[in-house]
């Protein structure tokens, strides 16, 4: 029997199967209105040439023109009717024996339906209707503001002593090298509004303008628009930031923001249940950025072949050789030595399992994004990353939907209507997500975000699959491909502590105006003197403190940007200096600077309770020779001494 010209299809289902009215539910939600539905109790009779015991074992997809489709085949053409949803369909006519086992698991589904509703309880709760995701990407795009803000400030206030025009690595000479070198391209391999302007005031300019669009994002305001800016900025100030902001995280909060803009909704103010429907490319895309991070990380820990790695001794010595160890750390350093292993195990588990469950159902898509919350929130008590932890939680959020957020709480707030907080919350969370139809210039669009983020997925999949050591089986058009855009950074390889440093090598510069009596330089957060306690630095990302300890690993020759800096010291520039807690030389600067190089170790508890100290240090030597000035040039006096130890990594 066909149907009458003009109607959609239909598809006809069991209306006594809980399992089978709760599928057809969430089915409908993505298909919104290309498909009528209805149970073949009621419609039965108008198709005599089914018989009801097929109507009772199958669902059936009749289309207007009257053909007919049932049980897996009608699955597939009904998702296909959705946008985006038309690979499994595909699947199923062209890939071999995809049919046949699609049927196959169809039947077992459908012979054993009380066991499966039950499995989809159990895996979905009372939301396998999809509640929507607004008020979550809304949360979500606050957050990001709320980061951006925070690394736009922890940049303005030592910008100009890291790259200004007497700072460390100055940036005007830094692109006047790159130009001289790469010519016509140099501005796409430092791709940086500093080409334009690059004083101390553009530099102050950038980092100020990026913290306004953040705060302007953080509020609602023009999201796309700030969003945008506050990236542009950003990869500005990295790319001129040379040694200084070459972070992963810095990458990561680029990409971050790159992908948040499918997301952003395009209109003057931002508001949480009027906001169009997020883009799920978005979505799937920053999910996918989460699932990169953390797998990554704990595979290149795994795959590098450390030792303490492998022993999960790790810990044993992370919390005092990691660069800036708050306080914390030497508390954490000193639990028993079976609780280290168990957290390195758990460490494991959360970064190699956790990743999977974020394409999972509901609720281990939630379990696995709380779990990563959770060993950030662990870092983040016990280290100085940045915002690199904030972030990472941020992205935690990409995993969640509108119905884990109390929505009484957001009607009293004036953002729902009135009845929502009362009414049930997955009914009025799919109720608002509903978008009235599109005309042709939406459908251009969608398909033009669709490819974008299809394009975005695919640059994912070199630096991905390199990190996991598998990119000798890259294509050589998509590793040139990667190759070409890394200086944007909109798509960055991860791979946090793949190989961990078992000793404390700190750096201690001294200045001198005669040669024999020496001054120290204090830093403000990596350690100095051992009775000082270690600080926490939540958010702020001290980027000198941090090279410190870099250097501290390798030979002093391959750190120009150290020299650089012993330079501006025997020079007096008042922006070095001021990157430092305590300037030894504030009337004139020193004619002789040197480093010596400490062991560090956290001091146990009857050392402690003793001496007061956080640490205990031991001399190693000179890092490098003693150093002055002559006509302007940095001189070496003498060879450094000989360390005790070699570089641990």
């Amino acid at each position: 029997m066909s149907m009458p010209a003009g109607e959609k299809p239909l598809l006809i289902f069991d209306g006594d199967c809980g399992f089978c009215r709760a599928w057809i539910a969430r089915w409908r939600r993505s298909i919104a209105n290309a498909l009528d539905v209805a149970p073949y109790q009621e419609v039965a009779g108008r198709f005599p040439d089914i018989p009801r015991e097929r109507f009772a074992r199958a669902v059936q997809l009749v289309m207007p023109d009257g053909q007919r489709f049932e049980a897996a085949e009608a699955v597939f053409r009904t998702l296909a009717l959705a946008p985006a949803g038309g690979a499994p369909l595909a699947l199923y006519r062209h890939l071999p024996l995809f049919a046949p086992v699609s049927e196959r698991c169809y039947r077992v589904v459908a012979g054993h339906r009380p066991a499966f509703d039950r499995l989809t309880r159990l895996l979905w709760g009372r939301h396998l209707v999809p509640p929507g995701e607004r008020v979550t990407s809304w949360l979500f795009m606050r957050l990001l503001g709320v980061i951006f803000a925070v690394a736009f400030y922890s940049l303005a206030i030592q910008i100009t002593g890291l790259i200004g025009s007497t700072g460390i690595l100055p940036v005007q000479s830094y692109l006047d090298a790159v130009h001289s070198q790469l010519g016509p391209h140099a501005t796409w391999f430092a791709p940086t509004l500093c080409w334009i302007w690059h004083s101390d005031a553009a530099l102050h300019a950038l980092a100020w303008g990026g913290f306004a669009c953040s705060l302007l994002l953080a509020l609602g305001a023009l999201p796309p628009l700030t969003l945008a800016l506050a990236c542009v900025i950003y990869l500005s100030l990295t790319a001129a930031g040379q040694d200084f902001m070459w972070f992963q995280w810095d990458g990561l909060l680029i990409e971050t923001g790159v992908l948040a803009l499918f997301l952003a909704p395009w209109r003057w103010w931002s508001r949480p249940l009027s906001d169009r429907a997020p883009a799920p490319a978005g979505r799937w895309l920053l999910r996918w950025l989460l699932v990169r991070l953390m797998f990554s990380s704990g595979m290149a820990k795994w795959l590098s072949g450390d030792p303490t790695w492998r022993s999960f001794t790790a810990l044993n010595y992370h919390y005092q050789t990691q660069p800036l160890p708050p306080w914390t750390a030497w508390y954490a350093h000193h639990l028993p030595q079976a609780f280290q292993k168990a957290s390195v195990g758990m460490m494991f588990a959360i970064e190699l399992g956790a990743p999977l469950l974020l394409f999972a159902p509901r609720r281990p898509r939630i379990l696995g994004a709380a779990s990563i919350a959770l060993i950030q929130l662990i870092m983040m008590t016990s280290g100085n990353y940045g915002f690199f932890n904030l972030l990472a939680i941020a992205l935690c959020l990409t995993a969640l939907d509108d119905a884990v957020w109390p929505m009484s709480l957001i009607a009293a707030r004036g953002h729902a209507p009135a009845h929502a907080a009362a009414a049930e919350p997955t009914q009025w969370a799919a109720d608002a997500t509903r978008q009235p139809p599109g005309g042709p210039l939406r459908q251009v669009m969608v398909g033009t975000v669709s490819f974008a983020a299809a394009l975005m997925f695919v640059m994912s999949l070199t630096p991905f699959a390199e990190t996991l050591h598998l990119g000798a089986a890259l294509p050589t058009p998509l590793v040139a491909l990667d190759r070409s855009i890394a200086p944007l950074r909109v798509v960055n390889s991860y791979g946090l502590f793949a190989v961990m440093t078992t000793a404390r090598h700190e750096i201690v510069i001294q200045g001198s105006a005669d040669g024999v009596e020496w001054k120290t330089y204090e830093f403000r957060y990596k350690p100095g003197d051992p009775s000082r306690r270690p600080p926490f630095v939540i958010g702020h990302m001290p980027r000198l403190d941090w090279q410190m300890w870099f250097a501290a690993l390798d030979d002093f020759r391959r750190e120009n940007w150290f020299l650089a800096f012993c330079k501006r010291l025997l020079e007096g520039a008042h922006d070095a200096r001021a990157l430092l807690a305590h300037d030894a030389f504030p009337d004139a600067p020193p004619r002789f600077v040197r480093a010596i190089v400490y062991d560090y170790r956290f001091t146990g508890a009857a050392e402690r309770a003793k001496s007061g100290a956080w640490w205990a240090r031991e001399p190693l030597g000179l890092y490098c020779p003693i150093l002055t000035l002559e006509d302007g040039r940095l001189v070496a006096l003498e060879p450094p001494g000989d360390r005790r130890d070699g570089r641990a990594r």
